[in-house]
């Protein structure tokens, strides 16, 4: 099935450095430490990634944090909880964005 996005494109990611391999590299690096153990794990990190993966909509994040969980010890359970967090969290900011609305038809309403 043609999709405009293409799962084998995940794997050209280190492509986009043809254009600026410094900026690639510097990426790369900050990258590397983000995910690194430090305060939160490898695993929770993943986690957070397949949440905010999910939030941003990117199937090629989606793709490779849920690889990333499955491989540094999470379940689907985990997983699973991990994008209704981020559901619940982009729910309600869209809600809380309603306050904006009714501030603006009420100055419009006046």
């Amino acid at each position: 099935m043609e999709t405009y996005y293409h799962p084998a494109d995940l794997h050209r990611f280190a492509e986009v450095a043809q254009g600026n391999k410094e900026l690639w590299e510097r990426f790369s690096s900050y990258y590397a430490a983000v995910f690194a153990d430090g305060a939160l794990s490898e695993r929770e990190k993943a986690l957070m990634a397949l949440a905010v993966a999910h939030t941003v909509q990117c199937p090629y994040c989606i793709d490779a944090y849920t690889q990333a969980c499955l491989e540094k010890g999470s379940n689907i359970e985990e997983m699973t909880e991990a994008v209704h967090v981020a559901c619940a969290i982009r729910g309600g900011a869209s809600l809380v964005h309603g306050v904006q609305m009714r501030n603006v038809a009420g100055k419009l309403s006046m």
